[in-house]
């Protein structure tokens, strides 16, 4: 296993007025016109661990914007709100001057960019939700876990937490070799989060609930269903999608099919984003599809 890290797009750092220092993978296009895409990761993830497997592929035909939110690797040490981490990207990208950009949001991401979306409707031209959900609160089931995985930003500090991350990147390094190169670089970026904002990002996650207003966003959106997640189950992504009129693409793997499985994930990312914006201006019924037939093992692990 390599502790070398995999090419990522140069990482940069902004001050943003009133708000701080926030920093971010920046992928510039050579053609100026070409869409942006702005990427946001998961729960006690970073931009680098979530986005690796697709930041080459998807490069070659956009500008991309891949921010760490508020607590999470190299992000800003304040205060973690959906409504802040969205206002952050917001005023991230009106820094850069992107213009509308496609949203592209796994797991917590997802939350992120339908709030995004909803605060600042101008800012986005698309959505592609991926291994996420309306609302993660409604069973009693649900609040128990995430009661439970307040306690994880301790246990990620800990010998016992290194000892759990390294066992899961073996597991998915026995699946990937791709993975398996970056194993120990993986295990070194698991470790960058802060603990105070991974615990106000799990109670965020807890409040979430787009139920309400998320069927009136009015953009064109595409779903990346993992059709076997345990974090996130394929129903309350098949209930996002349908009230939100994602065409769907189907990935069989769990939560980590980003690590498990980088060549199908990055593949899978690229057909989303086409689709979306092949979409723009058009209304109809979600479409579900097969992005890929590759088995993936079982993971356990964060949204």
């Amino acid at each position: 296993m390599s502790a070398a890290p995999p090419p990522l797009p140069a990482g940069r750092v902004v001050t943003l007025p009133g708000r701080g220092e926030i920093f971010f993978r920046h992928h510039v296009h050579p053609d100026p016109a070409a869409p942006t895409v702005l990427l946001l990761h998961g729960w006690t993830a970073t931009a680098d661990l979530q986005w690796w497997p697709v930041f080459e592929r998807l490069g070659r035909s956009y500008h991309l914007v891949a921010p760490d939110h508020r607590g999470h690797g190299r992000g800003l040490r304040a205060r973690f709100t959906l409504e802040a981490v969205a206002d952050d990207a917001a005023a991230l990208l009106d820094h850069l001057g992107t213009g509308p950009v496609v949203a592209a949001g796994y797991s917590m991401g997802g939350p992120l960019a339908l709030t995004l979306t909803r605060r600042h409707p101008a800012a986005v031209r698309a959505l592609v939700l991926e291994a996420t959900a309306l609302e993660f609160h409604d069973r009693r089931a649900d609040r128990a876990r995430w009661a439970g995985r307040a306690l994880l930003p301790t246990l990620f500090r800990s010998r016992a937490g290194a000892l759990l991350a390294r066992r899961g990147l073996q597991a998915a390094a026995r699946a990937a070799a791709a993975t398996s190169e970056r194993a120990e670089w993986l295990t070194g970026e698991l470790r960058r989060a802060d603990p105070v904002g991974l615990v106000e990002a799990a109670h965020e996650l807890h409040r979430f609930d787009a139920r309400p207003w998320a069927g009136g966003l009015g953009v064109p959106a595409a779903l990346l269903l993992t059709t076997r997640d345990r974090v996130v189950t394929p129903a309350r992504q098949r209930a996002l999608a349908q009230a939100v009129r994602a065409e769907v693409v189907e990935l069989h793997g769990d939560h980590f099919v980003n690590w498990f499985l980088p060549e199908a994930f990055a593949a899978a990312n690229e057909r989303l984003v086409a689709s979306v914006l092949a979409r723009e201006g058009m209304t109809g019924g979600a479409a579900v599809t097969a992005a890929a037939k590759v088995e993936a093992p079982a993971a356990a692990g964060g949204a």
